[in-house]
């Protein structure tokens, strides 16, 4: 599938998929970390050549934050949980059950590709993943506020450290079974907090 009607892409249609192409760098990013990736690597995995990447993305900085949109919307989408119909307990759980999953779901891509980047501090890639990470967390906490949750920020906070954790046992090479007993027991802190 190409994507048009980019910002950045002006002129003739491209030769390429561009989804495809910030998928297959988003997997390079998850299996090696950013600064370990080249702009070669990247072109050979998408099978173009640099001017063509440039020219499409703009910079390697700017094609890893399109990777880390595309992560956060397909990976564990909030949106698909964090629905107004949905009960907070319930809607919680499932994002925390499917985060252990997706975290474990491929051998060389453990852990959250978000998570994991935001680590960086203040390189660029790391301010990047930790703008969306805390875009997230603001979502969260707005679908709290919208259920009438008065420690919506408290629960927020805890949501987003549990994550924090689930991605990081994944990359020390916990199973999903044990990662998912920890979401399990986190929702079960959740409910002993008395959430809807």
């Amino acid at each position: 599938m190409t994507i048009k009607g980019s910002a950045r892409l002006r002129g003739r249609p491209r030769g390429f998929a561009l989804e495809a192409a910030i998928e297959a760098g988003q997997h390079l990013f998850h299996e090696h970390g950013y600064d370990n990736v080249s702009v070669a690597a990247l072109t050979e995995a998408i099978g173009i050549t640099p001017p063509s990447f440039y020219a499409a993305f703009g910079s390697k900085s700017a094609f890893f934050k399109d990777t880390l949109r595309l992560y956060s919307a397909s990976v564990v989408p909030l949106d698909r949980f964090l629905t107004p119909s949905a009960s907070p307990l319930t809607a919680l759980g499932d994002m925390l059950r499917a985060a252990a999953h997706a975290y474990t779901a491929h051998p060389q891509r453990r852990g959250c590709l978000i998570l994991e980047h935001a680590k960086a501090g203040a390189t660029d890639w790391g301010i990047a993943a930790a703008q969306i990470a805390g875009e997230n967390r603001v979502k969260v906490q707005a679908f709290l506020e919208a259920a009438d949750i008065e420690t919506s920020g408290r629960i927020a906070d805890y949501v987003a450290t549990t994550m924090l954790g689930l991605s990081a046992a994944a990359r020390e090479g916990w199973d999903t079974a044990r990662l998912l007993a920890v979401a399990d027991t986190a929702a079960g802190a959740l409910l002993c907090r008395s959430v809807p």
